[in-house]
């Protein structure tokens, strides 16, 4: 191949330079319908997993769990959940107290975590009905 024209050297090592760059996907998230939560009593250390719809709210403990919203990243990329969520705690009868507010991811739940003396809650899952 002949490739003396500067511009043809120049489109040429365009079109190579482009070959080699992985293509993102830019795929929006999947909003699903159905949380699991993993909760720990860390006193009794009883284990428990219970699925929690998305508008609902569940029970562990002293503990009310209100879930906004959960996602899932679409299947082409790297697995992760998301969940927006509140956790209310009610201890001796007086008004409840927010726990937690906010998003847990399903792959670190050690970044958004519930700092709980009694309790871990953590997201398993988020599925798409």
């Amino acid at each position: 191949m002949n490739l003396g024209n500067p511009n043809r050297i120049k489109l040429f090592i365009i079109i190579i330079f482009f070959n080699f760059i992985p293509i993102f996907s830019l795929a929006e998230n999947i909003n699903g319908n159905t949380v699991t939560i993993g909760a720990l009593d860390k006193i009794t250390a009883k284990f428990s997993e219970f699925d929690i719809n998305v508008g609902d709210t569940g029970t562990f403990g002293s503990l009310r769990i209100e879930i906004f919203q959960c996602q899932k990243r679409p299947p082409e990329e790297l697995p992760e959940d998301f969940v927006l969520l509140q956790i209310f705690d009610y201890v001796d009868d007086q008004k409840p107290k927010i726990v937690f507010s906010g998003w847990m991811l399903s792959s670190s739940p050690s970044l958004s975590a519930l700092e709980h003396p009694v309790y871990d809650i953590w997201l398993e899952n988020c599925f798409i009905n």
